[in-house]
């Protein structure tokens, strides 16, 4: 009696064996990896360009991929059922959509779409050649379903988002560095990377107070010994006040052979780059560049002197700090006992709040700014508050601004 119905078994299999492939099918494409596909597109591989070329038509392959699923699951439900009824008389309906329905779901999507996931690339690169002949003789139907497409979206104003949100990319480093894609310090860098283009110079500079700068009017043995003391390769160089930043002095150009130029300072020093303090610093990278200088001056609203950025502060904020034979390591938050820490209040406020895991919507830079900002004016020694879990007290202070804070947690 099976003998007579062996067309029907066959049927039924070819479209269950169809069904997995269209959903497989379906899986791949929406889980592969464009990057690779383009490596191996690029080292000559044919089949991984055909197979980019259907993911650039994505709306047309789903299409296709829809038809040709839902034909061969209707004609699965339509074999079987005459199957089963022929089989079993009038119970061979019910029969014959519970048996379908679980064959289809296990074995038609569950299993294919599983496999295909686990290996997108490879099952996308197999299906390339059957699915673009499919789409080629769909063409009709492919462009009835794309031009009813665009009539929805016109009627809902839908709005395609293309590009990728900052936020949407930070989440994506960090999914790929916890799949061990990339490690730990690769992550930390792409994600300075990310970040770069939001930083202003105001961010990064070192403010005024902790500048290395000598009068115009200064003796040779007063630069000289400016430049021992401070072991930096340029010093600016001021007329009247720090204000007035009228040139940068380089050590080479200072020191010649075994003595020093006879030039005056005003000859030797090299005219200095003006930006302000809002200036990008991925825009203030590339007017370094251009400039060929080494560091730019900021200035402020008024046209004051508020710091200055180098091009090794910029590059920090890449790669992390850059040390040299002469920096001293110094560690900005120190463990001084269970509980409580030593701060240097230039630290960036950010880098704090990591750090103790609190939270603020100050638009101050650097530590020792927010404490003034909490305590409402210049702290004197032993000045404290309490922020969220935080008692943070003024331990160190100099020149109107506090130097060092102990924070108890």
């Amino acid at each position: 009696m099976i003998t007579e119905h062996i067309g029907s078994i066959v049927g039924m299999l070819v479209c269950v064996i169809l069904s997995a492939y269209f959903s497989a099918t379906e899986t791949a494409f929406a889980s592969l990896n464009k990057t690779r596909l383009k490596a191996l597109a690029e080292k000559g591989n044919k089949r991984a360009r055909q197979t980019l070329d259907l993911a650039e038509s994505y709306d047309k392959l789903i299409s296709t991929v829809l038809i040709g699923n839902n034909i061969v699951n209707i004609a699965t439900a339509s074999i079987g059922t005459l199957f089963f009824v022929d089989l079993l008389g009038d119970m061979g309906a019910t029969v014959s959509t519970a048996v379908i329905t679980v064959v289809v779901l296990i074995f038609g999507e569950i299993t294919p779409k599983s496999i295909a996931k686990d290996y997108p690339e490879k099952f996308a690169m197999f299906s390339a050649p059957l699915i673009h002949g499919l789409m080629v003789v769909l063409t009709p139907l492919n462009y009835l379903f794309s031009r009813w497409k665009d009539l929805v979206s016109a009627l809902f104003h839908s709005r395609q988002e293309e590009k990728m949100s900052q936020e949407e990319l930070l989440l994506l480093l960090e999914e790929v560095e916890q799949e061990g894609a990339i490690d730990e310090s690769e992550g930390e860098l792409l994600r300075n990377a990310v970040e770069f283009g939001d930083l202003e110079a105001r961010d990064i500079l070192t403010h005024r107070v902790d500048l290395e700068a000598v009068s115009v009017d200064a003796t040779k043995e007063e630069v000289a010994q400016a430049f021992t003391d401070s072991r930096f390769s340029r010093l600016l160089v001021y007329e009247g006040s720090v204000d007035k930043i009228v040139g940068v002095i380089h050590q080479k150009d200072f020191y010649q052979g075994m003595g020093v130029n006879p030039s005056p300072v005003s000859e030797i020093m090299t005219p200095p780059l003006f930006i302000h303090q809002s200036e990008k610093v991925d825009d203030l990278l590339q007017l370094l560049q251009s400039s060929k200088s080494h560091l730019a001056v900021i200035i402020d609203e008024y046209g004051g002197t508020l710091g200055i950025v180098t091009m090794e502060d910029i590059l920090e904020e890449l790669v992390g700090e850059i040390w040299d034979e002469h920096d001293e390591v110094k560690e900005p938050i120190r463990k001084l006992e269970e509980n409580t820490y030593a701060v240097d209040c230039t630290v960036t406020l950010d880098d704090f709040c990591d750090f103790f895991d609190i939270e603020t919507d100050s638009e101050r830079v650097s530590l020792g700014g927010w404490i003034m900002e909490q305590l409402e004016g210049i702290p004197r020694q032993g000045d404290w508050f309490t922020y969220e879990n935080l008692t943070i007290t003024a331990t160190q202070t100099d020149d109107h601004r506090v130097e060092l804070a102990t924070v108890k947690v």
